[in-house]
C-alpha cells in the first residue's frame, strides 16, 4: 500500500519544519532526515509513535478531528493548508468512486458578466485551469500567439509553451502559484480523472513541475501582481485577480489590472488598439492620427 495524498502531504509538510521552528534543541543521533523526525512531530501533536508512523504510511485512516487538529498545529499548517489536510484526510476514508466528469459549461450570466469587463483583460476559467471563455483584450494579453477560438489550459501553457514561459518575468513565482491552486484543486476532486490526466502529463513533460508538485505547498491563485514581457507593446505590470462567479462555484473570473494612469495602463490601451479588429483598429489610427501598429507576431505552438 503507497502513503497516499495524505501521507504525502504530511511528510513533505513534516520534512519542512527544523526543531528549532518548534523549540526543540538540536541534538542527539545524527540527523538522516532534512527536518522534524516521526517521533518528534508525533510528541508535538500528542499522539503515539505508532499511530502518526500508520496515519503518515497510509495505514490508518480514521484520525479524527481532534487529532488532526492537533498534527495541523504542529506542523504549523497555515489556513489554506489545514483545509487541505480536512479535505485528504476525508478522501482517505472513502473508497473512490470513478465518475465521468460533466463538461464544464459557461452560463449566459458568466458570458454576460465577461463582456461587461472588455476595458480589462479578463477570461473565465474552469476548476481544472481550462480557458471556458477570454474577451479579446485578455487573450491579445496571455495568448495572442494563439487563435482566438482555441481554449486551452493555462496550467499546461505556464509548463509547457515558450511563449508563456517567456512571457511572465518572474515565471517561478508564477509557476509555484499555480501549481499551489491545483494541489488544492486535486484535495477538493481527488476523483477526477481528467484532472489526474493534467497532473500525469505535466509529470511526465516537466521537471520543473515535478520539482514543485513534491513540494505539496498549497494556496489560492487569489491576486498578485506579475510583470509582463510582452512581445508587442512590452512591459506590463498587471494585477491578476481571481473572483468567484456566482452561478458556477468551481468557475473563477480572471482580471488584470493596472495602476491608472501608469504605463502599464498604456500599454493596455495600445495592445487594445492591436486586438481590436481591422476596420477598428483603422478607424482608432485615423482618429488619434497615429502610425499602424504591428500586428502579434506568429509563434510556434508547443504544447
Amino acid at each position: 500500500m503507497t502513503a497516499g495524498p495524505l501521507g504525502d502531504f504530511l511528510h513533505a509538510r513534516r520534512a519542512r519544519l527544523r526543531p528549532s521552528d518548534v523549540g526543540l534543541a538540536d541534538v542527539g543521533p545524527r540527523r538522516r532526515v532534512a527536518g522534524l523526525r516521526r517521533e518528534e512531530l508525533a510528541h508535538l501533536a500528542g499522539v503515539s509513535v505508532s499511530y502518526y508512523t500508520r496515519l503518515e504510511q497510509g495505514l490508518s485512516r480514521g484520525a479524527s478531528a481532534e487529532v488532526l487538529d492537533a498534527i495541523a498545529r504542529a506542523l504549523q499548517l497555515d489556513t489554506h493548508e489545514r483545509a487541505h489536510l480536512d479535505r485528504l484526510a476525508d478522501a482517505a476514508r472513502r473508497t473512490p468512486q470513478p465518475r465521468r466528469p460533466r463538461p464544464e459549461k459557461l452560463a449566459d450570466e458568466t458570458r454576460d458578466l465577461l463582456r461587461a469587463v472588455d476595458s480589462v483583460p479578463a477570461l473565465v476559467l474552469g476548476r481544472r485551469t481550462d480557458v471556458l471563455a477570454w474577451n479579446p483584450l485578455g487573450h491579445a494579453l496571455l495568448a495572442g500567439h494563439l487563435d482566438l477560438a482555441q481554449r486551452p489550459n493555462l496550467s499546461r501553457m505556464l509548463f509547457l509553451d515558450p511563449h508563456c514561459r517567456e512571457l511572465y518575468v518572474d515565471w517561478k513565482r508564477k509557476a509555484r502559484a499555480v501549481v499551489g491552486n491545483l494541489r488544492s484543486t486535486v484535495g477538493k476532486h481527488p476523483d477526477d480523472p481528467l484532472l489526474a490526466e493534467l497532473i500525469g502529463e505535466l509529470t511526465m513533460k516537466s521537471p520543473e513541475f515535478v520539482s514543485l508538485w513534491r513540494d505539496h505547498r498549497v494556496g489560492p491563485c487569489d491576486a498578485d501582481s506579475y510583470e509582463l514581457r510582452h512581445p508587442v507593446v512590452g512591459s506590463v505590470r498587471v494585477t491578476q485577480q481571481t473572483l468567484s462567479v456566482a452561478r458556477s462555484p468551481e468557475q473563477v473570473l480572471i482580471v488584470c489590472t493596472t495602476p491608472a494612469g501608469s504605463a502599464s495602463e498604456e500599454a493596455l490601451t495600445l495592445l487594445r488598439q492591436v486586438s481590436a479588429p481591422e476596420p477598428v483598429r483603422t478607424a482608432a489610427a485615423a482618429a488619434t492620427g497615429s502610425a499602424s501598429v504591428r500586428p502579434y507576431p506568429a509563434a510556434a505552438q508547443d504544447h
